[in-house]
């Protein structure tokens, strides 16, 4: 099948994005025009529509049962406990820095990106008017924080790139930490450039209450619990899968909380939440099934042949490029590993790192309006849009010192 097939299905699907058409719809109706422009016949186009929605079936479930963990530490309060426990503990004149290591930490145990900068967002706007701190800032802080700990996360983007290389989600997230902690600093950088720019938060914002919320040890010890049977693999040898890791660990940490009443409520909320991930995946499983048997791969590698460029680079480029297509982490992840994978290994790089990098590449462009990132955190921080336009670059800047950052730790260790 020809790459024009491939890169027209593609743009289409991008075109109905942009134009507020349902995102899992848009790319199977690419697909399909993708296929059928690509010389491939109808019976062949839905053939290979569907492999690719096998291919990242696996991935699927394991996001599925990721909801039991997402949705104890939202609806427990837990998630708001922990971020709360950091900035207190290091205080509003490191705020900044506070805000985006919370959001870091929330989305590296596990909870989605936008959920947490959503939930971190009531307290950095009280802090931010008492600071007299821009809103712009204070987002920043907090979608770079969540940038960085999403690449050392559980969450979907982990796991599918993960699953399409065939390599273990601890180690895929164990690699990123290096990058992960740089992309930390950068983000306190960006922000307390910040500070001064855009509009303040007003007292009309500030809606932040100290709801009854467990305790500080209660709420950590489901993610802890978590990780440390994700662990157990690279340590011990011992495989247990993320289906089993992540909701037991949230099941536990519900237990030690007290919170048991909350757990239909909880696991209603992390599946409805796991629900949209998991069609927009059998989407993107389309379109993957479709680029991956165009000629797509070979026009990239002929690019950058010429160019002088590194094969190596595949990986954080075509997370990048597929990231800002669908403006969407998990889908940018998902088409990149289920289309490249094979090439980026054939390059030498292990399923590990390819899996990481394209991991950490697809954070580049994630936040573009065409996505409900870009919506759901401006409205989070009551931020009129074109300010929210205007952080677009300084969010872009953060992925690619992640994903730069990554391709150097590459280099160094893998």
């Amino acid at each position: 099948m020809t790459a024009f097939g491939a890169v027209l299905g593609l743009l289409i699907a991008i075109i109905l994005i942009i134009k507020r058409a349902n995102p899992a719809y848009s790319l199977i109706l690419g697909a399909v025009i993708g296929g059928l422009a690509g010389g491939v016949s109808l019976p062949e186009t839905v053939g290979l529509m569907i492999s690719g929605v096998k291919d990242v079936t696996p991935a699927i479930v394991r996001i599925l049962t990721a909801g039991v963990l997402a949705g104890i530490l939202i609806k427990t309060n837990a998630a708001t406990k922990i971020a709360e426990t950091i900035i207190e503990t290091l205080g509003e004149k490191r705020a900044i820095f506070a805000l985006a290591l919370s959001a870091l930490i929330l989305t590296a145990i596990g909870v989605f990106i936008d959920v947490a900068v959503i939930t971190v967002s009531p307290i950095a706007l009280a802090i931010a008017r008492r600071l007299k701190i821009s809103k712009m800032a204070i987002l920043c802080a907090m979608i770079g924080g969540g940038k960085s700990g999403n690449i050392i996360s559980p969450n979907p983007n982990t796991i599918a790139a993960a699953e399409n290389f065939g390599a273990s989600l601890s180690s895929v997230m164990w690699v990123n930490i290096i990058p992960a902690i740089v992309g930390l600093m950068a983000t306190v950088l960006i922000a307390k450039v910040l500070v001064e720019k855009g509009e303040k938060v007003l007292e009309a914002d500030d809606s932040f209450e100290n709801e009854d919320l467990p305790s500080f040890f209660g709420s950590v010890i489901g993610p802890i619990v978590t990780i440390a049977l994700l662990a157990l693999r690279p340590l011990l040898g011992i495989n247990i899968d993320p289906l089993i890791a992540l909701p037991v660990g949230g099941l536990v940490g519900m237990v030690v909380m007290g919170k048991s009443s909350k757990l239909r409520e909880s696991m209603d909320y992390g599946l409805q939440k796991m629900s949209g991930v998991a069609i927009l995946l059998v989407g993107t499983g389309t379109v993957a099934g479709i680029i991956k048997n165009s000629t797509l791969k070979d026009v990239i590698l002929s690019v950058l042949a010429k160019a002088s460029i590194s094969e190596e680079l595949i990986a954080p480029i075509s997370g990048a490029l597929m990231s800002g297509a669908t403006a969407s982490t998990t889908a940018g992840a998902t088409i990149a590993s289920a289309t490249f994978s094979g090439t980026i290994l054939a390059a030498g790089v292990s399923a590990v790192w390819g899996a990481a990098m394209i991991n950490s590449g697809a954070t580049v462009l994630d936040h573009l309006p065409h996505g409900s990132f870009f919506h759901s955190t401006g409205g989070a921080n009551n931020m009129k849009l074109e300010e929210r336009l205007k952080l677009i670059p300084y969010e872009s800047a953060i992925g690619l010192v992640l994903a730069t950052s990554s391709f150097i730790t590459f280099l160094i260790l893998g």
